[in-house]
C-alpha cells in the first residue's frame, strides 16, 4: 500500500471518529465550587467540550475564579454578596491562618468561621434554586446529566430536582459523609480520619484521636449541612436529608490516588482520578524562560501558598524572605503583598505563574507549597520534591502524606523559624532521597493504563449515554440501618438459641421430674399382710 493510499485510509478514519464524537454529543449540566475545586473541574469539562459535548456551568455573578468562558457556556445568578465582599471574606481565612490565638478561642474562631461560611453558602444556594427564569431554563434545557463538586450541597438539590443522572467530582466531603452515603467501609483504626494529619499506620494514642475525631463528626456536619437540609426539605416539598440526597449519586469521581493516598476500601461507583489535573508542559513565555535561564546551575524554586494567600504579615514575610535569600536557587513566589524590605536578587516576586509548566522544567529543584492537592498532583506528576506550609483544611492531610512517602518536608508556617525554613529547602534540594522517592512516586502515578483525564471524562460520558449507573449502586442503599448491621438477623438467631435453650432446660427439667417421680414411687417401702 502506498503511503498516499495510507494517508487516506487515516484521513477517513479520522473523519469517521469526528462524525462519531458529533453523533454522540449530549448535554452536560455542570455545577462547580470555587476556588481550586473549580481549577480541576474545569480541565475536566474543557475535555468534555472538546468531544463536542453541549456544556452549561451555573455560576454565582461573584467568584473567586469561575470567570466567562468560550468553550462552553455560562449562566450565572445573583448573590447576596458583592465581589469585593467575597474577595475580603476569602482574604480574611487566608490572613487567619497566620494567627495563633489560644486554644479555646482557637476552636471559637473555628465554628464560628464555619457556621458564617454554612449561611453565606445556603443563602447562595437559595438565591439559585429560586431563580425561576434559571430554573425552568435548566427544566427546559433536557440535560442527559449533570456533574458537580458537592462539598457545599447545591447541586446534589438541583439534581433531584430536574430529576437528572449526577457524576460527583470532588477531593471528598467533611465528616466522611462520602463514604456514609456510598455505604463504604471506614475502619478507623487504620483509615485516617479527615483533620487528623494522622497516617494509615498509627499508635495507640493517634487511634484513639482517631475514633474521637470520628465520634465527633456529625458535629461539623451539623454545623456544615443543616441549613442546606432545611433548605432541600423545603424547595423539594418533602423532608430529606443531606445524606439521603448523596446517597442518588451515580458515580464519585474522586481526585485521589493511591500512589499519594493511603490503601482502603472502595465501592463500584468510587473511581479515583487523582492527577487529573495533570498537563504536558506549555513552553514558557518569554519573562519565565530568561528567569530560569538566567538562574544557571543551580536553578529555581517555585514557591506558591495558593490563590487565598494575597499577603501574609510583614514579619513572616520578611523571615521567609531572609530564608530564599540564603540558597543559591533563583526563587519564582507568587506573591501580591507590600515587598518585603529585605528582597534578595535571587527572590523575583510574581502575581502569577504557570506554576505546573514551571515544575515541569528541568531546571527546578523544590517547590514551596501550602499542600492543596492540585499543586502536591502537579509536583508528583513532575517529579518534584516539596516543602509544605500547610494552612487550613485537607493541607495538613496533604502534608502528612508527602512526608510519609519521604517525598517532601512539612514545617509549621506559625513556628517556622527563617532557619527552618532554610534547612528544609536545603534538604529537599540536597539530599538524594528526598527526589529519588519523588521520582518513585511520580513513575508509580504516570505508569496506569489511562491517563486519570480520559478516565474522568469516559465515566461522564458513561453517565450521559446509560442516564446513570444503577448496575454499581450496591443492595446496602436499599437496606435500613438494622438491616444493613444485620441486627435483624443477631435478634432472631439469639432468639432462637434461647429458645432452644429454653426448650432443652424444660426437656431435662421433665426428664428429672419424671425420673425422680418414678424412682420415688419405686423404692417405696410395702406393707406385709398380717395375720
Amino acid at each position: 500500500m502506498t503511503v498516499m493510499g495510507r494517508y487516506q485510509i487515516n484521513a477517513g478514519l479520522v473523519l469517521l471518529l469526528s462524525f462519531w464524537s458529533l453523533a454522540e454529543a449530549r448535554k452536560l449540566l455542570v455545577v462547580p465550587q470555587d476556588g481550586s475545586h473549580w481549577l480541576s473541574m474545569r480541565v475536566v469539562v474543557e475535555k468534555l467540550w472538546e468531544r463536542g459535548h453541549d456544556i452549561v456551568a451555573v455560576i454565582p455573578e461573584a467568584s473567586l475564579l469561575m470567570k466567562s468562558s468560550e468553550n462552553f457556556t455560562i449562566k450565572t445568578y445573583s448573590v447576596p454578596y458583592t465581589q469585593e465582599s467575597l474577595d475580603r471574606y476569602y482574604h480574611a481565612i487566608g490572613e487567619s491562618c497566620f494567627q495563633n490565638p489560644p486554644l479555646l478561642e482557637k476552636i471559637t474562631i473555628m465554628l464560628k468561621n464555619i457556621s458564617k461560611m454554612a449561611t453565606m453558602f445556603s443563602s447562595t444556594c437559595r438565591h439559585l434554586l429560586y431563580d425561576e427564569e434559571l430554573m425552568k431554563y435548566l427544566q427546559d434545557s433536557n440535560f442527559d446529566a449533570i456533574m458537580m463538586d458537592p462539598v457545599l450541597p447545591c447541586g446534589p438539590i438541583v439534581a433531584e430536582f430536574l430529576s437528572l443522572p449526577s457524576v460527583y467530582f470532588m477531593r471528598g466531603l467533611p465528616c466522611g459523609l462520602d463514604y456514609k452515603a456510598t455505604h463504604c467501609p471506614n475502619p478507623s483504626s487504620y483509615v485516617p480520619r479527615l483533620f487528623t494529619a494522622n497516617s494509615d499506620h498509627m499508635m495507640f494514642t493517634e487511634r484513639v484521636k482517631n475514633l474521637l475525631v470520628g465520634l465527633s463528626e456529625h458535629l461539623l456536619c451539623y454545623l456544615l449541612y443543616s441549613e442546606y437540609e432545611n433548605l432541600a426539605s423545603e424547595f423539594l416539598h418533602r423532608d430529606v436529608t443531606i445524606l439521603e440526597l448523596f446517597s442518588t449519586a451515580s458515580i464519585w469521581l474522586m481526585r485521589y490516588d493511591f500512589v499519594f493516598e493511603y490503601p482502603r476500601p472502595i465501592m463500584p461507583n468510587m473511581i479515583y482520578v487523582g492527577g487529573v489535573n495533570c498537563k504536558q508542559k506549555k513552553p514558557l513565555s518569554k519573562e519565565f524562560e530568561a528567569i530560569v535561564n538566567a538562574s544557571g546551575e543551580h536553578g529555581i524554586v517555585v514557591f506558591s501558598l495558593g490563590s487565598m494567600v494575597s499577603e501574609i504579615p510583614m514579619k513572616k514575610a520578611i523571615e521567609i524572605t531572609e530564608a530564599l535569600g540564603s540558597v543559591p536557587q533563583t526563587v519564582l513566589w507568587r506573591y501580591t503583598g507590600q515587598v518585603p524590605s529585605n528582597l534578595p536578587n535571587n527572590v523575583k516576586l510574581v502575581k502569577w505563574l504557570p506554576q505546573n509548566d514551571l515544575l515541569a522544567h528541568p531546571k527546578t529543584r523544590a517547590f514551596i507549597t501550602h499542600g492543596g492537592s492540585h499543586g502536591v498532583y502537579e509536583a508528583i506528576c513532575n517529579a518534584v520534591p516539596m516543602v509544605l506550609m500547610p494552612l487550613f483544611g485537607d493541607q495538613m492531610d496533604n502534608a502528612k502524606r508527602v512526608e510519609t512517602r519521604g517525598a517532601g518536608l512539612t514545617l509549621n508556617i506559625l513556628e517556622m523559624t527563617s532557619k527552618d525554613i532554610s534547612d528544609a529547602l536545603r534538604a529537599v534540594i540536597n539530599d538524594k532521597k528526598y527526589k529519588e522517592n519523588i521520582k518513585r512516586l511520580s513513575e508509580l502515578h504516570l505508569d496506569r493504563p489511562i491517563h486519570p483525564l480520559d478516565l474522568a471524562v469516559h465515566w461522564v460520558e458513561f453517565v450521559m449515554r446509560h442516564k446513570g449507573a444503577p448496575h454499581l449502586r450496591p443492595a446496602a442503599h436499599e437496606l435500613n440501618w438494622i438491616q444493613y448491621h444485620s441486627l435483624d438477623v443477631f435478634a432472631f438467631l439469639l432468639a432462637v438459641v434461647l429458645l432452644s435453650m429454653f426448650i432443652s432446660l424444660e426437656c431435662c427439667l421433665f426428664c428429672f421430674r419424671r425420673c425422680f417421680h418414678k424412682k420415688g414411687r419405686t423404692s417405696k417401702p410395702t406393707k406385709s399382710k398380717s395375720h
